[in-house]
């Protein structure tokens, strides 16, 4: 099978990795699979199986207006791609590339499967604080949203709430949640993993890994931080990751720094993926403080995942998907105090648990995601 893939990011260069980077260099060690470089991202070359096609005339940093100043270009380069390579089946998960790509595989009749990752016209408007502009962004993204999965043959999604959101719309969907590398995320010694950061080994840490940016209230979390250490001194709050195209990062840090907590506040920028499970380990209860509502309702992220598989308890605003699929090690909280109360009873309490994660292996999506497009390519 020939596949073409056009993902959400800048595929060689983004620090942090997608299920496309997971589910497709899977497939790619038993298919051709081959993806459109966007330069979008500094971060460090990654390795990569798939066959990667240079698609950047303009190599302009701001997301949106790189994809609209690019939009022709790539055009051109996808149907090169689609005709020289002679691709079975096209991949989109983009939103204005998407469109590009699903116009040029319909002009050579290549079916197309379109994996929505998130709810686009949400995560595009989080990046910005205006509401003219959130408002904006919404409707123009959700209009090319609606355009690409009108023209796709079949729609993946991640989450048993996207599934449901589709359907009011018209939507039929099939379900292919995240998931986890279970070589890599599995429980460990926490022990080692403080003293891999310089802390005592009964040092508590309250923790959290992914990108920080504003669909995550890390901001709260900074603020109600005292009132722990009133209860623990010694604890610490460990946020692993960065910011890709806002100053959210730099904001928390001035914010510990103006509450006097900076150095209980331990900020790692990006980390190797493969490292991560040892920063996972140094924690005591893991974070996942969603800040939008309609992001709560449809959220099912690879933290939920990774965490678990880490065998550690888990602190989220109520989100169905999440509550659906998590056990014992799943806690959730609606303010601000009911977060400080449940992380003194982890603090108290602590605890390792034992999930089985096998069924959410990167492998086992992986199969899935072959089975959709083995199917579309038949019947197409």
């Amino acid at each position: 099978m020939k596949i073409l893939l056009v993902s959400t990011q800048d595929y060689i260069h983004h620090p942090v990795p997608s299920r496309h980077h997971y589910i497709f260099e899977e497939l790619a060690t038993r298919h051709e699979v081959h993806v459109p470089h966007f330069h979008v991202s500094d971060g460090p070359e990654r390795e990569t199986r798939l066959i990667v096609h240079e698609a950047t005339k303009y190599p302009l940093k701001d997301p949106g207006i790189h994809y609209l100043v690019n939009a022709p270009h790539h055009y051109s380069v996808f149907k090169k791609i689609i005709r020289e390579e002679e691709i079975d089946v096209v991949v989109a998960a983009h939103v204005l590339a998407g469109s590009a790509v699903i116009r040029a595989a319909h002009k050579y009749g290549v079916p197309v499967v379109f994996d929505l990752k998130d709810w686009f016209p949400d995560s595009a408007a989080g990046y910005y604080k205006n509401r003219l502009i959130k408002w904006a962004l919404r409707e123009g993204v959700w209009r090319i949203t609606r355009y690409n999965l009108d023209q796709s043959e079949r729609i993946v999604t991640v989450s048993p709430s996207l599934v449901e959101r589709l359907k009011g719309f018209g939507y039929d969907s099939k379900l292919i949640t995240n998931g986890v590398n279970t070589d890599y995320f599995k429980p460990m010694d926490s022990k080692e993993g403080k003293r891999m950061l310089g802390l005592d080994e009964g040092t508590f840490v309250v923790g959290f890994a992914g990108s920080i940016e504003r669909w995550f209230e890390l901001d709260e979390v900074v603020k109600i931080f005292p009132e722990l250490l009133k209860y623990n001194k010694d604890a610490k709050l460990l946020i692993v990751g960065g910011s890709l195209f806002t100053d959210y990062d730099e904001q928390l840090k001035e914010l510990a720094k103006q509450l006097g907590i900076s150095d209980k506040v331990i900020f790692t920028g990006f980390v190797e993926y493969k490292e991560l499970p040892k920063y996972i380990a140094a924690m005591d209860i893991c974070l996942i403080p969603i800040s939008l509502s309609s992001w709560t309702e449809i959220s099912l992220s690879n933290k939920f995942f990774e965490y678990s598989a880490c065998g550690k308890p888990i602190l989220t605003k109520p989100s169905p998907n999440m509550m659906k699929m998590g056990g014992e090690n799943l806690f959730t909280y609606q303010t601000m105090d009911e977060f400080v109360e449940i992380v003194k009873k982890v603090i108290d309490n602590p605890r390792t648990y034992q999930i089985d994660m096998d069924r959410h292996s990167w492998k086992s999506k992986a199969e899935e995601f072959e089975r959709v497009l083995t199917d579309v390519i038949e019947h197409h």
